[in-house]
């Protein structure tokens, strides 16, 4: 059977930028189009546990969640600071900090990848590493969660991608039609 075929693509915004909830897929998808597009790829959250040294519970454990936070918008700073053409996926609280909202804007295009709170609930059930997923009553939290927040990644998206049951490159070519669409001259 013949694979479909995924459009070729040349990116004309500086940066792709991947926001969404916890277990929506932003590094997995995020390492996928950036070797897809061959371009780098960075991992916010990645960047903020190397410059400290510690992981992400340690420093809500040390800091709690406003200094993570503000360590977060500092390294987003920092990325919009450095050569364009990159892959980046931001941790799924960034977009709850307003200069967070603007910057990633002005980085590039900006892409939500949307997951529904059961979608969530069948990837992250086992997860022990997310600071604020350590209640007794996870559906809750993940719904108070995405109430909170799910405005504030509409607002920041250019597009998004709604990808309860998707596999990986089911997502990744929604993306990559999205991209060469934005790129065809009217």
């Amino acid at each position: 059977m013949a694979r479909p075929e995924t459009p070729s693509v040349s990116v004309a915004a500086p940066n792709i930028i991947l926001i969404g909830p916890m277990g929506s897929g932003k590094t997995t998808i995020g390492r996928l189009l950036a070797v897809r597009l061959r371009l780098p790829f960075v991992d916010s959250d990645a960047r903020i546990t190397e410059a400290t040294g510690v992981d992400i519970p340690t420093i809500f454990a040390i800091e709690g969640e406003s200094g993570f936070r503000e360590r977060e918008y500092r390294t987003l700073k920092d990325i919009a600071g450095e050569p364009t053409g990159k892959v980046l996926a931001t941790g799924g609280g960034a977009i709850l900090d307003p200069r967070n909202r603007s910057l990633l804007r002005t980085m590039g295009e900006v892409i939500y990848l949307d997951v529904g709170v059961d979608e969530q609930l069948r990837r992250l059930r086992h997860d022990r590493h997310r600071p604020l997923l350590q209640v007794e009553n996870l559906p809750q939290r993940l719904q108070d969660l995405a109430s909170q927040r799910v405005p504030f990644y509409l607002e920041t998206a250019h597009f998004r991608v709604v990808g309860d049951r998707l596999k990986s490159d089911q997502v990744l070519r929604r993306i990559l039609r999205y991209l060469q669409q934005r790129t065809v001259p009217s």
